[in-house]
């Protein structure tokens, strides 16, 4: 009973200990040694037992790393705290079970195959990260290579493998030593250190070998730090249209730094050029007349509306407004569940009933690129950002950098919008494209295609930032052929634990076959 309480102790610490390498912790150095207790504990444990010790560890990571969800449902769409918590352990058992299945997979592997279960642990690991970013919609938030952002020569590994590459050598670093230690086989330990200076001496040859570009231009994100407790129904005309003349002055301000661009944040304002209403027509004229006095290009985070009167839908937009009055509009196409939409209605209706904060959003069918100076651009919206996939696609159709609008708001000063900035970080390494990211209430700023933040704002402050950006047509690998490396793992994975069930009913087989006999 003692050894079993122990190796739950374990397995929760390796998990709380990861959870503390992400923002806002940022203590990444972790993420290299905080998994090793749960390995040590993996590397005795059967099967069912490597998934309860997995699921452990999951469920502590995640719940540290995720503190800040149950406050959003209970403060924004007014649910008991009771049931905001409930849904939030829901949740993070949902996801921890990832680590479990991680567990279990690791555990029978080591079965049969005794020291190759070490390595192919980060090939296991990798796989159920990539299908986390899938099942259900998809949440790939926690991904552990996540944690290694600040760390410039190694991520530049991600415009190859995307972020799985990352997670996968941060794995394989400590099941090796793991194997280390409980078998003395120390080759692989020794190799794996050699592959993390490889990709580090690689990293930094290609910081000193900057990609091709031309036309750079000067750029601005806003962030006009409005509140999410701010409510545009309860407002005056006269509050809603000082919000709006605020974020012009800072607009103004970002046109006399040299600005062409301007981004405005999500949600920032109440937008909408396809309503009729007054004040929505107010605000759209003024927004002609300030691109064409100006002589600038705004990308703007507004609400637009299709269909008839009578079965209108409602889009998160990106809209690209130019001085002669043309403009173009992405409809964000991968919504936040429960966030901008109910999922499997059928089943999860009755949340409408309980709850005013899930929206009643339609998904947009297709990627729009907008367009500055001749140089076609992607503005992946929000939570679109932390996948990877999605954002490559904007790249694949010609976007020669990114232009991400969000609205961070609803988590305060938590840790949310320090790991939504450090997500944004990879897919400009992987794709070699300057980001540009205007956030409600921050954090904005601007990262090179190499990962360097080149820019960034603190939380809660009005400001504008200004920086300079080069339109790069380059293609890396990963933007070229996507997921290759994740699929590889997967197909890896999936053989070699076929190969181990096989071999352990063999074994079974012939131990049987060998007891009747006697």
């Amino acid at each position: 009973m003692k050894k079993n309480g122990l190796s739950l102790f374990c397995a929760l610490l390796g998990g709380a200990m990861t959870a503390l390498a992400f923002p806002k912790f940022g203590w990444s150095f972790l993420a290299w040694i905080s998994l090793t207790p749960l390995f040590l504990v993996l590397s005795r444990s059967e099967p069912k037992k490597g998934f309860l010790y997995g699921l452990a560890a999951g469920a502590a990571f995640y719940g540290v790393l995720l503190y800040w969800i149950p406050d959003v449902p209970a403060h924004y769409g007014n649910l008991p705290m009771w049931l905001s918590i409930a849904i939030y352990a829901l949740f993070i058992l949902f996801l921890g079970s990832f680590w479990g299945l991680f567990g279990l997979f690791f555990a029978e592997t080591r079965r049969a195959f005794p020291a190759a279960a070490y390595v192919m642990a980060p090939f296991y690991w990798v796989s159920l990260e990539y299908a986390l970013t899938y099942v259900l919609t998809g949440f790939p938030w926690g991904l552990l290579g996540y944690s290694q952002y600040r760390d410039v020569s190694f991520i530049q590994s991600a415009s190859w493998t995307g972020v799985y590459g990352i997670s996968f050598v941060c794995v394989l670093l400590q099941t090796t030593f793991v194997l280390a230690m409980r078998r003395r086989v120390k080759a692989p330990f020794f190799a794996a250190l050699a592959l993390l200076a490889g990709i580090h001496a690689a990293g930094w040859m290609s910081l000193e070998t900057p990609p091709p570009g031309q036309d750079s231009f000067t750029a601005a994100v806003i962030q006009g730090n409005v509140s999410s407790e701010t409510s545009w129904d309860r407002l005056t005309a006269e509050e809603t249209t000082r919000i709006f003349e605020d974020h012009l002055e800072l607009s103004r301000e970002a046109r006399r730094d040299g600005a062409g661009l301007i981004v405005w944040p999500e949600s920032t304002v109440p937008l909408c050029f396809s309503c009729p209403e007054g004040f929505y027509t107010r605000y759209s004229e003024a927004l002609y007349d300030f691109s064409r006095d100006e002589d600038a290009t705004l990308l703007l985070g507004t609400n637009e509306t299709t269909g008839s009167p009578s079965r209108e839908e409602y889009h998160n937009t990106a809209l690209c407004l130019h001085p002669d009055r043309s403009s173009t509009r992405y409809f964000k196409t991968h919504l936040v569940p429960f966030g901008e939409y109910t999922p499997w209605r059928n089943i999860f209706g009755f949340i409408d009933k309980i709850t005013n904060s899930v929206g009643d959003l339609t998904p947009g069918n297709k990627l729009i690129l907008h367009e500055y100076a001749g140089r076609p651009f992607g503005s992946p919206i929000c939570y679109e950002i932390i996948f990877p996939a999605l954002v490559r696609r904007f790249t694949q159709k010609g976007a020669t950098f990114f232009v991400t609008i969000t609205n961070d708001g609803w988590y305060g000063n938590s840790s949310a919008p320090y790991q939504h900035f450090a997500i944004a970080v990879f897919r400009a390494v992987e794709n070699r494209r300057f980001l540009l990211r205007a956030a409600t209430t921050g954090i904005s700023g601007i990262v090179d295609p190499f990962g360097r933040i080149v820019v960034r704002s603190p939380l809660m402050v009005r400001t504008q930032l200004s920086g300079t950006v080069t339109p790069l047509e380059t293609r890396t690998f990963y933007s070229l052929h996507g997921d290759v490396f994740a699929w590889a793992c997967l197909t890896f994975s999936l053989i070699f634990f076929i190969m181990s069930m096989f071999k352990r009913s063999r074994e079974r087989d012939s131990h049987e076959y060998n007891r009747k006999i006697i």
